[in-house]
């Protein structure tokens, strides 16, 4: 455990002896592959979120199975981010992510041969939870090696890539679907996932294992946590689209969800060797910062997914034209950056995520102007706000959450914040869909409450389109009901898109004003095991 100061206020490690340039090159490639195998497993998240329909043709699968492409994936990973505090500690960071490197290369070759839905489904999900091991490692990484005044080029690498990777998923797997086959989508991964493992086995040799550690390993510990965290994933994922407790199985796994978090819990707390260890959360910066992160995740995988939804259902773009509309947050996250992590040595990082914050705030209160007409151009300066803000609050609460904790804490705290980060983004979808469910129902029952009672608006409109299908002859009429029917459709979804930006707006607000709950670290104080 890690010696604290009155108000918890972390000591800083002693200064660690300077690494030899050599060896600090050798470290530095070293964690540059790393970031690019953390990449790859974020990537893979959202890469077939634009090619599923292509998948489903491929894989004759129904509608009803193809969203386990995806859930499956998440639901694996969601699992291994905590264990890999574990695991790193038991195995070294070396076999830990060369093992991890390795597993998700072979299951994405896998995922390119399947020929059946379950086949597929059984490929992502162990891609997804070997990929996991790579994410929270890369992050332990970071402020456990490189000393503090490497942060503002370290923070920066893994804060883009964290942040870029899911932004940009939809449009790489986009091209390659088009361009290619959806089999490209998991291919892509095999060539460099191999460099990454050769990289990883002769480069890192940050630490050393402690296969002690597998001797006490929580086998109940980990029994329990699959339980919660799987099944609390699953009823995120399917709720919005199931009507919730109105269906069995959702209603059965919330159960499960709910037993295995106290059975977890009480294990944690009891077990001499956890499999996973809380007690990080005791660091108010870390607990603020969790909290800040998974908020993020709303920012990060929300603002993803309602995006393209909207360009999809509203503006009727294919995937590709999605892609390249998006495209824009990514190239402001890549330029932003490096200035990100600059200010970060002249600024109050606390400054830098209420400004963030704030930032997302004014991209969604944007939005909520929205109508069917808006495309790229409209969406450019959102996007611009979005792609900033996420790389002006990420460094910072990175920094202030993992860079103050002692060096003993960060594998275990790494694998935690992460999850918040992913928990936050699963938690976000599933109020977006719900609320964009829910006000699209009401909006469609006022609209047709007013075209009812004769708006004369709507007389008119209905009329222009009579007029329309004037070579239908007697079916003009109902043609021209059909298409004022979809219209009303269309015009209360874009209500109700405004409506879920609305409510993200206070959200991202209230976190403007917590923003001055975490405690800035004292010059010199906190940070990686390498440094100050």
């Amino acid at each position: 455990m890690s010696t604290t100061i009155t108000q918890g206020t972390p000591i800083a490690p002693p200064r660690a002896p300077a690494a030899a340039p050599g060896v600090e090159g050798r470290r530095m490639f070293a964690f540059l592959c790393m970031v690019f195998g953390m990449f790859m497993a974020i990537l893979d998240i959202q890469i077939v979120s634009a090619s599923l329909a292509e998948i489903q043709a491929g894989l004759a699968a129904s509608s009803d199975e193809i969203s386990w492409v995806q859930t499956s994936y998440l639901i694996a990973e969601v699992v291994m981010i905590p264990l890999s505090g574990f695991l790193s500690r038991a195995l070294s960071t070396r076999w830990l992510f060369a093992a991890s490197a390795a597993g998700f290369t072979f299951m994405s070759f896998m995922c390119a041969t399947a020929t059946s839905i379950e086949q597929m489904i059984v490929y992502r999900a162990l891609q997804g939870f070997l990929g996991g091991g790579m994410i929270p490692t890369v992050f332990a990484a970071a402020y456990s090696v490189f000393p503090k005044e490497k942060q503002p080029i370290v923070a920066p690498m893994i804060g883009l890539v964290a942040t870029l990777a899911p932004t940009i998923g939809p449009t790489v797997g986009g091209y390659l679907t088009d361009l290619f086959s959806w089999h490209w989508l998991f291919l892509i991964n095999v060539g460099p996932g191999i460099l990454v493992v050769i990289a990883s086995v002769t480069l890192i040799d940050f630490d050393e294992p402690d296969f002690a550690l597998l001797d006490r390993f929580d086998w109940w510990g980990l029994l329990f946590m699959a339980g919660f965290l799987g099944s609390l994933e699953f009823v995120l994922e399917e709720g919005p689209t199931n009507d919730w407790f109105e269906d069995n199985y959702i209603l059965a796994f919330a159960v499960v969800c709910g037993v295995s978090a106290l059975a977890f819990f009480a294990r944690v707390l009891m077990a001499k060797e956890p499999v996973v260890d809380i007690r990080a959360f005791v660091n108010r910066n870390f607990a603020i910062g969790s909290a800040f992160s998974f908020v993020m995740g709303i920012g990060l995988y929300g603002l993803t997914y309602l995006y393209p939804v909207y360009l999809g259902r509203v503006r009727g773009y294919s995937a590709l034209q999605i892609g390249e509309t998006m495209f824009v947050t990514g190239v402001f996250m890549f330029v932003s950056a490096p200035i990100a992590g600059r200010l970060m040595t002249r600024l109050d990082p606390r400054i830098m995520i209420g400004a963030a914050f704030a930032g997302f705030a004014l991209g969604t209160w944007w939005i909520t102007f929205i109508t069917k007409d808006w495309d790229f151009w409209e969406l450019l300066i959102p996007q611009m706000l979005r792609g900033t803000s996420l790389m002006m609050a990420m460094i910072p609460i990175n920094n202030l959450s993992l860079g103050t904790l002692p060096p003993a804490q960060l594998k275990n705290a790494s694998g935690l914040f992460n999850l918040t980060r992913n928990l936050g983004g699963a938690v976000g979808l599933a109020l977006i869909n719900t609320v964009l469910n829910n006000r699209w129902d009401l909006h469609l029952a006022r609209l047709h409450e007013s075209v009812e009672w004769g708006n004369q608006a709507a007389l008119e409109q209905l009329d222009g389109l009579t007029k329309t299908f004037e070579g239908l002859g007697s079916l003009a009429s109902d043609a021209a009901l059909k298409q004022m029917a979809l219209i009303v459709r269309r015009e209360a979804l874009v209500m109700s898109f405004a409506d879920v930006f609305y409510l993200l707006t206070f959200v991202f607000l209230a976190l403007v004003v917590a923003a001055p709950l975490m405690r800035r670290p004292r010059p010199g104080g906190a940070g990686g095991g390498g440094g100050h």
